[in-house]
């Protein structure tokens, strides 16, 4: 069965700043095929090239489609995240994905400063070179924004608690 909705991720560049590095790209979710409008921008992962075959790699995921589920964690979930905006307040919003080979927990959640992840995606708005900084709350609304846009188009295919996969919900890495 195909799926109903798809974020793609398209890298782009890489952004350097004092001997640390990012991966910088482009997201546009689909919904049955047709971008929707507004649920768009950049996203940052961690450096390349990407990689499935070791945990704990600290590098992006390999390009690939990819399935995605609730998460179930102390510091992101998906259903029942902090509505409190402060950085430090947990659980923050965040989507899993899943099937990334000898790779676990690789999220979809917001970030900050320059690079907020050990190989996960950030989601933010446009960043024109290394010293621009993704702003926490700007992540946040886009993470949540793509959480609520999902479970709408679901409707009852979503699930009810974290922890478990979303059917017809992949994301694409390019």
């Amino acid at each position: 069965m195909p799926a109903e909705w798809k974020l793609t991720v398209r890298r782009k560049a890489e952004h350097r700043r004092s001997g640390r590095r990012r991966v910088v790209g482009t997201y546009q979710v689909f919904h049955n095929g047709q971008p929707v409008p507004g649920l768009s921008g950049m996203s940052v992962e961690s450096p390349g090239p990407g990689d499935n075959s070791r945990a704990g790699y600290r590098r992006c995921i390999a390009p690939g489609l990819y399935g995605l589920a609730t998460h179930d964690g102390e510091r992101y979930c998906t259903i029942g995240y902090t509505a409190n905006t402060n950085p430090a307040a947990l659980p923050r919003p965040g989507l899993l994905v899943t099937a990334t080979g000898e790779r676990d927990t690789i999220l979809v959640h917001p970030g900050r400063g320059f690079l907020a992840s050990v190989g996960c995606l950030n989601l933010t708005r446009p960043l024109w070179g290394g010293d621009d900084d993704m702003d926490f709350v700007e992540s946040r609304t886009r993470v949540i924004a793509l959480i609520e846009h999902m479970r709408a188009c679901l409707a009852e295919r979503f699930p009810g608690e974290n922890g478990q996969e979303i059917p017809r919900a992949v994301i694409e890495i390019v």
